[in-house]
């Protein structure tokens, strides 16, 4: 692809389009992982995600093409984001009462690095897609998603801190992701890309099993672990 011709800035805007789209879920996980870490530590945060974020994407980037070749790659990766989606909503532990947010520095990197590599497949996939083969177009795409992730995290934390809701907002748009790449595995595609009335009931089916699911299962859990400490206090 000739540099800066029609096709190349079409490319551009193409690969932009996605990193506002795709990169805004790093942006969620990363503000979401941080908002219990003392406020000098979150910038710390989200510096430090970032970083892993582009490092993850760069390697997935470098290896795009065995990484297609992979089977249930993206069914795997969509189970696994479920289960951070419903980790950061949890409270399970006893020392996390905001709401399932890690209250160290290397608990909140540990939980945005895992959510970074799974989701990171569909950014790469999107981005090598719309690039057809144009280094120059990957390396750009990667650069541009760096201040989105920044800025959208800080954006979060901010919403976050105002309104605790966000939160499950924030954990629905995760799990949504989740159901999108379960739906875009390869091999279940006679399940869901059929075009019969049963596919778009087993699509529509995947997105809000996913997303009741995760809200549904956090918020019992939560529940469940307010009146175990009530049942403590009281005995």
């Amino acid at each position: 692809m000739e540099l800066f011709s029609v096709p190349w800035w079409s490319a551009l805007l193409a690969i932009i389009l996605i990193d506002l789209v795709l990169a805004g879920d790093n942006a969620i996980v990363i503000a979401l992982a941080a908002r219990n870490l003392p406020p000098e530590h979150q910038n710390k945060a989200i510096i430090w995600g970032t970083v892993g974020a582009i490092v993850v994407r760069s390697a997935m980037t470098v290896g795009v093409v065995w990484l297609l070749k992979i089977p249930g790659l993206m069914l795997v990766g969509g189970l696994g984001l479920l289960w951070i989606a419903y980790k950061l909503i949890a409270d399970t532990s006893e020392d996390e009462h905001e709401g399932g947010g890690a209250t160290t520095f290397w608990g909140a990197m540990k939980t945005i690095i895992v959510a970074d590599a799974l989701m990171g497949v569909d950014n790469v996939l999107g981005v090598a897609g719309a690039a057809n083969g144009s280094f120059d177009l990957v390396v750009i795409g990667l650069l541009i998603s760096i201040p989105i992730v920044v800025l959208g995290s800080k954006l979060v934390l901010r919403l976050v801190e105002k309104w605790p809701m966000i939160i499950h907002v924030g954990a629905a748009v995760l799990a949504f992701t989740a159901a999108q790449m379960i739906i875009n595995e390869k091999f279940l595609d006679p399940v869901y890309d059929g075009g019969e009335t049963i596919n778009y009931v087993a699509r529509a089916a995947t997105y809000i099993v996913a997303v009741v699911g995760v809200l549904g299962t956090g918020w019992w859990v939560t529940r469940k672990q307010v009146q175990n400490d009530s049942e403590t206090q009281s005995n």
